[in-house]
């Protein structure tokens, strides 16, 4: 089993939660974390643009990357939202068994991994 944290972003608190919601309740995602009011600077349309952004960090399985991206652009305000996976290499063998607990398949024994 393999697991990954996607990372997007949304304009306002209320559409950060409404996608939240919604990989939670589809099993998309086991957590997710809003960090609220980070600043993002990038080019648009050839212009330089600043927003304010709740990011969001979307826990999951790395199989289901596919469709919660098609989940979060259906509902994303965005015309072109930030969908980024990065793959979770190592982790806590409770937490790890915890998430695929929560995306709703049987509760994996996961050896703890010791750390230098």
């Amino acid at each position: 089993m393999s697991w990954n944290i996607l990372i997007t972003s949304a304009d306002s608190k209320e559409k950060a939660r409404t996608i939240a919601q919604h990989l939670l309740k589809n099993r998309l995602a086991g957590c997710v974390t809003v960090i609220p009011r980070v600043e993002s600077t990038y080019w648009w349309k050839g212009k330089l643009e600043r927003a304010r952004e709740w990011l969001l960090l979307i826990k999951g399985r790395s199989s289901h990357f596919s469709k919660a991206s098609r989940e979060i652009k259906k509902i994303h305000s965005y015309e072109c939202p930030e969908i980024i996976s990065i793959p979770i290499q190592r982790g806590s063998a409770d937490y790890l068994a915890w998430l695929d607990a929560s995306l709703g398949s049987k509760k994996l024994k996961v050896k703890s991994q010791k750390y230098k």
